[in-house]
């Protein structure tokens, strides 16, 4: 099942609730001009930011029929139509287990945010319920039967190794949150019913949440400014030497030592 169709499921909205509250949380607060969303555009990731200028780009254009108000361009994650240090903002919700190049696309992210830029991630937890079930279920499928719990497009990219991505990138994270520790149940009934495991997930074990959402801000270490200050200080001629370095002198040469007498 596509993720579009999955987030409409009640896992899905169970899960989109959880992102929304995310977002714009992290978000609010977030300043510049131009702020980029890749991706997913059944959620506004952007809908709490308040930059003037606010896109959404997609990887596919979409179906006929289909609400494209808010599309604002079509375009591969791993090139964007951007320059250099030009965004203050990019938001991507599931865009990198999406993508063909995960790695590519958080280097060109790299590539066009401003010293300072922030880059908002959201994505499925490999090391919790939800992600069990679907290994499970991709067991059961290489045998003949089984039916996936989650999309079944894309690679889930666990937290720790997105951490590391980030760090080679030059990205400093400034915050990671798990949420949605509800067992991998289909029905909203089911869900309604295991809403007391989200109070305890998050105190006792936060990190087997089904979802994370990281905010990283990006540091450029510019070239160091190099003067004249480097250079060791020129000694001023008739300056007194040290006995230390009289008594050496005199061990090595000692005649021409008793001569300066």
């Amino acid at each position: 099942m596509p993720l579009h169709d999955w987030l409409q499921t009640p896992p899905g909205q169970y899960l989109l609730d959880w992102e929304r509250a995310q977002f714009d949380a992290a978000l609010a607060d977030v300043f510049g001009y131009h702020a980029l969303q890749i991706g997913l555009p059944g959620i506004d990731a952007l809908a709490a930011n308040r930059m003037p200028h606010r896109w959404l780009a997609v990887t596919e254009p979409p179906p006929e029929g289909a609400d494209a108000r808010r599309v604002a361009l079509v375009t591969d994650g791993a090139v964007l139509p951007f320059a250099e240090a030009s965004l203050d903002l990019v938001v991507l919700p599931h865009t990198l287990e999406l993508s063909p190049d995960p790695h590519a696309t958080l280097r060109e992210v790299q590539r066009v945010l401003v010293h300072e830029g922030k880059v908002a991630i959201a994505g499925f937890n490999p090391a919790s319920l939800w992600g069990l079930r679907q290994y499970r279920a991709h067991l059961y499928r290489s045998m003949g039967g089984g039916r996936l719990y989650l999309p079944e497009a894309g690679e889930f990219i666990g937290h720790w190794r997105l951490r590391d991505w980030l760090r080679l990138l030059d990205f400093e994270l400034e915050g990671v949150s798990f949420g949605c520790w509800r067992p991998a149940v289909r029905g909203a009934g089911n869900l309604a019913r295991f809403g007391w495991m989200d109070r305890l997930g998050e105190r006792w074990w936060p990190i087997f949440g089904a979802a994370y959402f990281m905010l990283a801000v990006k540091r450029s270490h510019g070239p160091k400014l190099v003067g004249a200050h480097w250079k060791a200080a020129p000694v001023p001629a008739g300056a007194p030497v040290s006995i230390a370095n009289r008594a050496r002198r005199a061990a090595t040469n000692p005649e021409k030592d008793l001569e300066s007498h």
